[in-house]
Order: structure tokens, then sequence, then C-alpha cells
């Protein structure tokens, strides 16, 4: 079902998770993405899996939810662990021969694959699911505020990234919608081949795009009569300081990243 993509949804809640600085979060889910790539063998990827179930723990949110969030992407893993099987040929041979010949190194490198995919969806999707669209602009605007003295608006990419993401479960929605109603009125997007579906979607996407210009249109009217000016002059109503929590997460977040060096080292020491 579309309404299963939770793609830039924001949960409401007051887990710790939730609490935690959203400059702090947005930097920690950069410096996630980029540790686990890093990691070269499956004791370093184990530290990044145990860092990453602590904060779905501490972010009090459903696995059902979380499991919706990686509905997307399945097709993509199932392609990736297919090719990863199939082109490594480390190891010793289970079955096959020959380009098809399935071998241990070819299995351990598509669960490792998937696991690294599935772990990064999972961590940036718990930024946009802990927290609000407001917070979130305005961190990124206050991490990348330096560089305003290259004179780029960060302000204007900040507000657009974060529209973005607004719009996304929007448009999900609208999606939904559409297809119901031309369902209701005999449509068949479910049946026939490949092509034929392609077809039936055509007039899906026209109703689509024409409410999403409408729906920017209004927003950017609204905006206007509210004499939006962009950050200029602009205050605001909270001032994010760093609390005692996000000074141990940062604790703890340094530990992990440590571990997975240590046991990069390590590893490549046994080899």
């Amino acid at each position: 079902m579309i309404r299963d993509i939770t793609i830039g949804q924001y949960f409401p809640g007051v887990s710790l998770l939730h609490r935690l600085d959203p400059r702090l979060k947005l930097a920690l889910t950069f410096a996630y993405i980029v540790a686990i790539f890093f990691c070269k063998n499956f004791v370093s990827l184990g530290v990044c899996v145990l860092y990453l179930l602590t904060a779905v723990a501490l972010s009090r949110l459903s696995l059902k939810l979380l499991a919706k969030s990686l509905k997307p992407i399945v097709i993509l893993v199932l392609l990736t662990s297919v090719l990863q099987i199939f082109y490594n040929d480390d190891g010793a041979v289970l079955f096959g021969k020959g380009w098809y010949a399935v071998t241990t190194g070819g299995v351990l490198m598509a669960v490792f694959t998937t696991v690294r995919i599935v772990s990064l969806v999972l961590a940036s999707s718990l930024l946009t699911y802990t927290t609000s669209p407001t917070l979130l602009t305005d961190a990124i605007e206050r991490l990348f505020s330096p560089l305003k003295k290259l004179h780029i608006n960060v302000h204007s990419i900040a507000m657009m990234m974060t529209i973005a993401l607004r719009f996304i479960p929007l448009l999900i929605d609208e999606v939904d919608k559409i297809m119901s109603a031309q369902k209701a009125r005999g449509a068949q997007l479910d049946s026939g081949g490949l092509l034929k579906r392609g077809q039936a979607l055509i007039p899906v996407f026209i109703p689509l795009f024409v409410n999403a210009f409408t729906r920017a249109y209004d927003l950017a009217f609204a905006m206007e009569c509210r004499c939006y000016r962009g950050g200029e002059g602009r205050t605001r109503l909270r001032v994010m300081r760093l609390a005692l929590r996000d000074w141990l997460t940062m604790a703890v977040t340094v530990l992990c990243f440590a571990g997975i060096g240590v046991a990069n080292a390590l590893m490549a020491s046994l080899i």
C-alpha cells in the first residue's frame, strides 16, 4: 500500500531520542552514515548495528513503523544481494558452477551489504521520525551557518529541504486518494503486464502533478501574505543549548566509533 510509506514523516513523542538537540541528531546521523562505510568486517558492523538498535530502543517507536520505512527499498536490497552473491567468487562453492556459482564469500558479502543498507535507511528514518520539520530546519541552518560567510543563503536551502521532506507524506497520501478514486471508476491499475500498468498510471500522475503545483503555489502565496523574507532578522522561540543528555550521547557515540576503528584494526591484524 502507498499509505504504508513513511518517508519524511514526524511522529511526536517524549522519548530520549525526541528530546535530544536536533543539531546533534543531524550531525550524528551524518557521522553514522560515514562510519558504517568504514566497517570492514562483521565485528565492526556489529558495533554499528548495536549502536543503531540502542537508538531504536530509546526512540520508543514501534517495530511495525520501522518496518514500514524499509518497504521502499526491498527491491533495491534484493537486487544488491543477488549481485553480491553471483559476482563474488571468494570462499568455497556451495552450489552451482561457472558464473552462477554461489560461494560462501558471496553469501557473506550479500548479508554484509544488506545489513549496511538497512542500517542506513533506519538511521535516516529515525532522524525524521523524532525531529519536527521546524526543529530540523533550525538545525540545518545553524550547523551550516559558517557558509553564510561565502554568501550562501543557508536559510533558504534549509527551508527547501524541510519543505521537500514535509511534502513527501502529503504527496503519498494524494497518490493513494487518486488511485482509490480511479479504481472506484473502474480503472484496472493492478492488472496486466508492466507496460499496461505503466499506461494505467498516467491518469494518476496528471492530477498528482496538478495538485502538487497548486499546493506549492498556495504555500508560496501564504508565505508572502505573512511577509516571509527568509532568515534575515528572524527570531526564534526556542534557543538551542546542549544538555547533559546530549553530552552523554556524544560520549557514547565517540566510544562506538572508536570501537569500530579497534575492530577493523584487530581483524586486519588477524588476517
